[in-house]
């Protein structure tokens, strides 16, 4: 097999965030368009980061016209911002949406004035792109360090998913003090997300030697300090291993891709803008119920990781273990179990599983998907 592994320059620690402003001046920046939404602002996070530009000499202007879920209307206007000012570099501060958004500018800015529509899929982004410095305020996306990027395409009412190399940022600096002012409903959420990201990259038809190991390294984190992060809120310890979590599996499914849990959830929540990681976290033991028919040595792997007493369980039901211990977490952390109680509705399914079908992330599923199949994971999950 052929393995392959693209990842950013990373700075991770507590205080790194005052790094940010000679990591923009390393890559050339002279003007520097910072992508952020209101909650981080009001956190204090951007403002702490648009004063380290300034102290690097680096001026900046900020856009955040953001709203959850980044809405393709809401990239034009960034775009636009970043053009009006003169910018020549892209900082994110922020969570997966701030980071998605920021990608995306970078693509409309070199686009030629072509929608990010025709940017959809893997490959179709030519050309460099912008500097990108990203800083992720939440342990969930690993966007910072992915090649990806998903947007909301609201004339279609789905999400879109735009893959290229080039959209590896530069540089990523994760500072786990940021992740002390998350809500627990959002630091649940994005964990989740970060444990759907190392299940669906180890589970990749596309998984290596090189993503293996990160995938693993990030369900164990999860399993360790979800829990302990929500009981805890303001202790570092238990955040910043999520942090770490977060940047391992972003590097796993970077480089291995996902499968049908996030292929499924880009198209409800399209359809109904919900919280992408609740998502996830509703959709993921059934998808793995469904892989578990191809792949139960690979769960079996990851009931391992998770600390689950495996040896005298067959893999079968090795896996089962692994995928009641995912819902388990759903339940403990306070999370909607069913797509029923966040108001996705049964006539929603022919239109999500159409959608999901067109996904880039329906590919590199262990066990081929069709749309009969979306329909019933949906159905499984309502």
């Amino acid at each position: 097999m052929t393995a392959k592994f693209l990842v950013p320059d990373i700075i991770f620690g507590r205080g790194t965030l005052a790094q940010v402003g000679q990591a923009a001046r390393h890559q050339g920046g002279i003007h520097v368009l910072v992508v952020s939404d209101p909650g981080v602002t009001e956190a204090g996070w951007t403002g702490e980061v648009l004063g380290h530009l300034a102290g690097a000499g680096v001026t900046a202007e900020l856009w955040d016209g953001l709203t959850p879920n980044p809405k393709d209307h809401e990239v034009a206007a960034g775009r636009d911002a970043y053009a009006a000012a003169g910018c020549d570099i892209l900082v994110a501060v922020g969570g997966g949406s701030c980071i998605d958004a920021a990608k995306a500018i970078a693509v409309l800015a070199t686009g030629g004035g072509a929608p990010l529509s025709d940017f959809a899929g893997v490959g179709k982004v030519a050309g460099p792109l912008p500097p990108m410095v990203m800083v992720p305020t939440t342990s969930g996306s690993g966007s910072d360090v992915s090649q990806f990027c998903v947007v909301t395409d609201t004339a279609r009412r789905l999400k879109i998913t735009v893959g290229a190399r080039s959209l590896v940022p530069d540089i990523s600096v994760t500072d786990p003090r940021t992740l002390t002012t998350v809500p627990d409903d959002i630091t649940a959420y994005t964990a989740i997300d970060v444990l759907s990201h190392a299940v669906e990259s180890y589970l990749s038809k596309a998984a290596s030697f090189l993503t293996d190991d990160h995938a693993l390294a990030a369900i164990r984190g999860v399993c360790e300090h979800l829990l302990p992060a929500l009981e805890q809120p303001a202790a570092p310890g238990p955040r910043e291993g999520l942090a770490r979590a977060s940047l391992r599996a972003g590097m796993a499914f970077s480089n291995a891709l996902l499968g049908a849990t996030h292929a499924i959830s880009h198209q409800v929540g399209g359809l109904t803008d919900l919280p992408h990681g609740l998502l996830n976290a509703i959709l993921l033991p059934h998808v793995m119920e469904f892989n578990a028919a191809v792949a139960p040595g690979r769960l079996a792997g990851i009931a391992n990781a998770m600390g689950l007493k495996t040896g005298l369980m067959t893999p079968a039901e090795a896996a089962d273990a692994a995928i009641q211990t995912v819902r388990a977490f759903g339940g403990k952390a306070g999370l909607p179990a069913t797509l029923r109680e966040v108001g996705v509705e049964l006539g929603q399914f022919g239109e999500i599983a159409r959608n999901a079908l067109g996904d880039a992330y329906i590919v590199t599923n262990p066990r081929p998907v069709s749309e009969a199949d979306v329909r019933t994971i949906c159905q499984a999950a309502w």
